[in-house]
């Protein structure tokens, strides 16, 4: 009999102990474990080299931060059961089940019309067929059709273990340590008031360092403009890819990948084809890479160019806009590249990419940060925060780029 009952060494939040022999048997399951596969940060190694954590890392870590939250809430005299403390943390071990390689590259170039977050729960009901059934409470929570609402919003909300663990976690391997959070003590306060998360007033501070964390983390980390370059040039490559693909263009590449290039995959697909999904269960960096490497000498020169320029980091050059690039400008690109390559000016258009970055703080239309005082008032971060106002929360500042092969 193997033994269930492990522990995981963890570089961020030291030892993490797997609770029970079912949350390990979801643990053991060949989509949990194709997040060991797929980097948590997808290109951001290309600024931050430390960035190679993965996204099973990441989802162990929030599920760990689960635990303690539970444990947290039940000595204030919240009751959770151990049936639903089980399916909160089955439910976090696996909302990033659906993450495609290199995080949000793929949702814009091989599938159309569904989101990771859809592409988990398909994923966590098969799981769940094949469990007969184990992971209902788990998914209920996750759908937030569970009646405990705030067992959802622990899992999806503006102040959830998704967030603190990636905080924590990103800012740990980047070396980036404004994004640091003091997650242990955010959890001691959390409580429930009317079936909704709170945090106890003498936390306030703590919310706000977690606020402010969170916009850093994104502009220096998640949105830096190389990264994005990064990422705007993955999705040029697997453009053209798919592009020859439905050309009848035979190109290297892993079978699961050549399924998502030579086929039209839409999300009315995955919901209806279970070899769509296991199609995709078996994507991971790797297979992107291996392909990127053999079309570096493709005879195609648009692809062989874009793959020699990510292999080598010849990355895409940014430039920041005052405003979007006229019809004029934009046949001046074309007709450059077009010369320069000896190619179509359609061909052209892989070259550069105008793209907007936009991030915001705090979310009006989602579930607020409610902050609780002793005498039993709740009020929302913004009103209750003496530096953080809501327009201050709720500015979302863009900034429009254009990206360009030099």
């Amino acid at each position: 009999m193997a033994n269930k009952r492990k522990i995981i060494n963890d570089p961020v939040f030291g030892f993490i102990s797997i609770p029970n022999e079912f949350i390990y048997d979801v643990l053991q399951h060949p989509y949990v474990q194709r997040l060991n596969r797929i980097r948590q940060l997808g290109l951001s190694y290309v600024v931050y080299p430390g960035a190679q954590h993965s996204r099973f890392l990441h989802s162990i870590g929030a599920m760990h931060l689960m635990s303690d939250a539970i444990a947290s809430l039940r000595q204030k005299g919240i009751e959770i059961s151990q049936a639903e403390a089980d399916g909160a943390m089955v439910a976090i071990l696996l909302h990033d089940l659906g993450h495609a390689p290199f995080s949000h590259v793929m949702e814009h170039t091989l599938i159309e019309g569904i989101t990771h977050e859809e592409v988990s729960l398909l994923m966590m009901e098969a799981i769940n067929r094949e469990m007969n059934g184990a992971l209902d409470t788990a998914i209920a929570i996750f759908r937030n059709q569970y009646p405990k609402h705030f067992l959802h919003q622990l899992i999806s909300s503006q102040f959830d273990m998704d967030r603190m663990d990636y905080l924590c976690r990103d800012s740990f391997f980047t070396g980036v340590t404004e994004g640091s959070v003091a997650s242990a003590r955010l959890i001691k306060m959390l409580n429930v008031v009317d079936d909704h998360l709170v945090i106890e007033a003498k936390g306030i501070y703590s919310v706000e360092k977690f606020l402010i964390a969170r916009r850093l983390m994104y502009w220096q980390v998640y949105l830096h403009k190389t990264s994005v370059a990064a990422e705007q040039l993955l999705i040029k490559i697997l453009d053209r890819a798919k592009q020859l693909a439905h050309q009848g263009v035979e190109l290297f590449c892993a079978p699961a990948l050549h399924y998502f290039l030579y086929q039209h995959i839409t999300g009315e697909m995955f919901a209806h084809d279970s070899y769509a999904l296991n199609q995709y269960a078996l994507l991971d960096d790797s297979d992107i890479l291996s392909a990127i490497k053999a079309w570096q000498t493709h005879p195609d020169t648009t692809l062989r160019l874009l793959a020699e320029a990510f292999v080598n980091r010849r990355l895409f050059k940014g430039r920041l806009l005052q405003q979007p690039l006229s019809p004029q400008e934009r046949e001046q690109l074309q007709q450059q590249y077009a010369i320069r390559f000896g190619i179509s000016r359609s061909e052209a258009e892989y070259f550069f990419e105008e793209h907007i970055s936009t991030s915001n703080t705090y979310s009006e239309k989602d579930d607020s940060i409610d902050i609780l005082y002793n005498d039993g008032t709740v009020r929302n971060i913004a009103d209750a925060s003496d530096m953080l106002n809501l327009q201050t929360l709720t500015y979302k500042p863009q900034k429009l780029y254009l990206f360009y092969y030099l």
